[in-house]
């Protein structure tokens, strides 16, 4: 018998400050060897400017196997349907049997958010609290909710040329937040005199000036996933203390990385996510220190939300239960 849960199932059971606590856990065993995480497959349909990624993730203490196929069609968004589309299987890690089929979009937005959240709080300064934001979609809503449960948010200062969702975010997200959203004009105005800088977005270039960053800001790059896209661009990737969800995927997977070094630029990839939260590595060393945060999206993650998701809807009895096999 498999739980099949829908969108709806995982939104009524899943609360941000439990999603970070799970994603955290999960890379703290994965410092310990107590996760396994084979690399992503990718396969790139250019035709349709779209991506499909395969990802699989065993985690020891939570005694399950998560596979999520994710499709990233960006044409979508000209179609009124979501660019980012997942299913997970989640398997039993002793029996192999299967357990649940999920929605996984709302998944991916919320431990990419969380994920974000757990930088923040090793690598932005104590004190941030004005927020530069480039996006409008779901992953932007889900990377302010993450960062305001870990930092005072005060200040949001929005910029994204799609403005027809513009003034809906903001008024959605002032309430959600609980802080002022300031729409801006003109990217400069989102990243001068930003603690914390959030891109969030469907472009394949640069979204701004890393001429732009003042010393002691915190940036979260999480939009671009493939090796020839980015939203940072070089300038600011050479001075910024970078610290990446996995190194061997954001050397092969991120543009950000894949790019200036392919230029012959020598970059700081000073830490992956599982040696800050592990103790291994300390997080901002000092308050003029520039750092960046490039997630490009693990298994991990993706494991540890699906196994809480489906613990909270198994206790609520939430779900509809299928029969795979006589």
């Amino acid at each position: 018998m498999v739980l099949v849960l829908s969108r709806e199932d995982i939104a009524s059971v899943l609360e941000m400050d439990d999603v970070i606590d799970a994603v955290e856990r999960a890379f703290v065993d994965f410092a310990k060897g107590k996760a396994k995480m084979p690399p992503r497959s990718i396969m790139d349909f250019p035709e349709n400017d779209g991506w499909v990624g395969i990802m699989s993730a065993a985690i020891e203490t939570a005694g399950s196997i998560g596979t999520k196929v994710v499709t990233v069609f960006k044409n979508n968004a000209g179609k009124s349907m979501p660019t980012t589309m997942a299913t997970i299987l989640l398997n039993d890690a002793s029996t192999g049997e299967p357990l649940a089929i999920m929605e996984a979009g709302l998944i991916t937005a919320m431990r990419t958010g969380a994920a974000s959240a757990i930088a923040t709080k090793y690598l932005a300064r104590k004190d941030s609290h004005v927020v530069g934001l480039f996006g409008a979609g779901i992953q932007a809503k889900y990377q302010l909710f993450g960062v305001s449960r870990v930092r005072k948010v005060g200040n949001v200062k929005q910029y994204t040329p799609t403005k027809a969702r513009q003034k809906k975010f903001a008024e959605e997200m002032e309430k959600e937040i609980g802080a002022k959203i300031q729409i801006v004009g003109n990217p400069k105005e989102s990243v001068q005199n930003s603690d914390i800088v959030i891109t969030a977005t469907t472009s394949p270039t640069p979204v701004f000036n890393g001429k732009w960053v003042s010393d002691g800001t915190h940036i979260n790059a999480i939009g671009a996933h493939t090796k020839d896209t980015r939203e940072l661009d070089t300038t600011l990737i050479e001075k910024a203390k970078i610290v990446v969800d996995l190194r061997e995927a954001a050397l092969k997977e991120a543009g950000e990385i894949v790019i200036p070094k392919a230029e012959g630029k020598k970059l700081n990839i000073y830490a992956e996510l599982s040696e800050l939260v592990s103790g291994k590595k300390k997080g901002r060393t000092s308050d003029s220190e520039v750092t960046v945060y490039k997630g490009c999206g693990i298994a991990l993650e993706d494991l540890a939300v699906a196994k809480l998701a489906y613990d909270l809807a198994t206790k609520k009895a939430l779900g509809k239960n299928i029969y795979l096999q006589n």
